[in-house]
């Protein structure tokens, strides 16, 4: 059966090809009721337009290259799906792939995306981001994973600290505990610093308000690693409450307060970082800062697509992270 092309559609529906491509690009030009007819006639044949055709002609692929560091992270899989329902509202489809937070893949994967004429990248950086060299005329925004000299997206990582830690203080809590994220991790200091940030506000004339802080990699084990560093302490000494720099982390640091009988929230109160969905599903639920990270892949795909102005450069767009209470957080025990 010969394959039905475009002008097959402009013939059956009495309207010449351009037409039928302003109908399939959504063009303003056209109205309802003939939108209408050539839609139904293109349903009807089966018609299914050539994408490598029309980026010739176009001069765009209508494709969105998207590379990670991590795909098993549950952070980036929903910034991957986000940027794929915000990219498709634009008629654009994406290409993902994923730098294993290596530098060299990463070089190797921008090369591979440009091969691909992709329109533009949405790009978390490796942490060795240093040996970054993007192609000439390729617009790539940077998100989460901040670089000076580039346009950027992300959370406002440390004003989202700031915001559990007081949630923390505002329950009474004065020796809360911090897991901070690896020392490479431009999102991880900038958590670090939020949670410098309320822990000396509210040192400010109190006592049992030192820092105390557990360094580990964002996944579950390293959580519950730093979980067991924080509460192995007198019971006068441990803290009573933790705030992990990911929900991953939190998760982690609740299994070590089980396995060491430590009821939650009602001897410990846990926060997490990210709001991902496994954050609803733990018993108790988990309290966490949330990203914004539905509005984070809108803001990168609109910035490539030029629907909307890109940050200002060395200026990044960052945007409000929000308090999600659930279960893991209560007022202190009298020691």
């Amino acid at each position: 059966m010969p394959k039905v092309g475009i002008r097959d559609v402009a013939k059956l529906a009495g309207v010449s090809t351009g037409t039928v491509s302003r109908v399939l690009n959504d063009h303003p030009s056209v109205t309802g009721e003939l939108r209408v007819r050539v839609r139904g006639i293109i349903e009807q044949l089966g018609y299914m337009p050539d994408p490598s055709a029309r980026s010739m002609r176009g001069k765009v692929s209508r494709l969105i290259g998207i590379v990670i560091p991590d795909l098993t992270n549950p952070f980036f899989s929903e910034l991957v799906q986000s940027a794929e329902q915000a990219a498709a509202r634009h008629g654009y489809n994406i290409i993902v792939m994923t730098s294993f937070d290596q530098a060299a893949k990463e070089t190797d994967r921008i090369g591979q995306l440009t091969s691909r004429k992709v329109d533009g990248i949405i790009l978390v950086p490796s942490n060795d981001f240093h040996t970054l060299k993007p192609p000439k005329g390729l617009p790539i925004v940077i998100v989460d994973r901040l670089l000076p000299g580039y346009s950027g997206i992300a959370a406002d990582h440390r004003s989202g600290v700031r915001l559990g830690v007081e949630h923390l203080v505002k329950l009474g809590h004065r020796r809360i505990g911090f897991i901070s994220g690896p020392k490479d991790s431009v999102p991880a200091n900038d958590r670090l610093k939020g949670y410098i940030d309320a822990m000396e506000l509210i040192s400010e004339g109190k006592q049992n308000a030192a820092p105390l802080i557990a360094e580990a990699a964002f996944d579950y084990e390293s959580g519950r690693s730093a979980g067991n560093y924080l509460l192995a302490r007198a019971r006068h000494e441990r803290p009573t409450a933790i705030f992990a720099s990911s929900d991953q982390q939190a998760i982690g640091c609740m299994r070590a307060a089980h396995d060491l009988g430590i009821p939650i929230p009602a001897a410990l109160s846990i926060v997490g970082f990210d709001g991902i969905p496994l954050a609803s599903m733990t018993i108790p639920r988990l309290t966490t800062v949330k990203q914004p990270i539905q509005d984070i892949a809108a803001a990168a795909v609109a910035v490539l697509l030029s629907k909307q102005g890109a940050p200002e450069l060395g200026k990044p767009l960052l945007l409000p992270c929000a308090i999600s209470e659930g279960e893991t957080t209560s007022s202190p025990q009298p020691d």
